[in-house]
């Protein structure tokens, strides 16, 4: 049985997780041609992206292994919720989560959120906000699984 773990990702995981985003980009944009259509230089801007986000070290970047291979990740931002909210706290923003195979979202899936969720909740965070395609049924399904509900939608014309 090979072994799993979460840490904090490196620059090392770089490629790993632009290639993971990568795959649920093509995934979304099936979804959402126009809002999900990629820069023609996509792949070198969002690696430089992810460069800055870990050397900066503010946001929680994890990644999930097994075997020593990356298999998913999360970055979560713990920052204040618009002014005219208030949630109690500061709010964990989850845009970028992904795993490598969706039957894995309830397992890898709900580990990588719960762990960037208590991170965020020891920098005071008390509510956390996770981004998800409209149909990612399985990564809906491990969210709610997880206790979390609809706050909102966007729609694009």
């Amino acid at each position: 049985m090979a072994v799993e773990s979460i840490r904090a990702a490196t620059i090392d995981d770089v490629p790993a997780i632009v290639d993971l985003a990568a795959q649920k980009h093509e995934q979304y944009r099936e979804y959402q041609p126009v809002f999900w259509r990629l820069a023609a230089d996509a792949t070198e801007k969002h690696t430089r992206f992810i460069k800055s986000v870990i050397h900066k070290n503010q946001a929680i970047v994890l990644v999930h292994t097994c075997g020593g291979a990356v298999d998913g990740f999360v970055i979560a931002n713990v920052m204040n919720a618009p002014p005219v909210y208030d949630p109690g706290g500061k709010t964990c923003m989850i845009d970028d989560f992904m795993v490598a195979h969706p039957q894995e979202w309830s397992t890898v899936g709900v580990a990588l959120v719960e762990r960037a969720a208590a991170e965020a909740k020891a920098r005071g965070a008390t509510q956390t906000v996770v981004v998800c395609g409209h149909l990612d049924e399985p990564k809906r399904g491990a969210l709610r699984a997880g206790g979390f509900s609809i706050a909102s939608e966007w729609h694009v014309r």
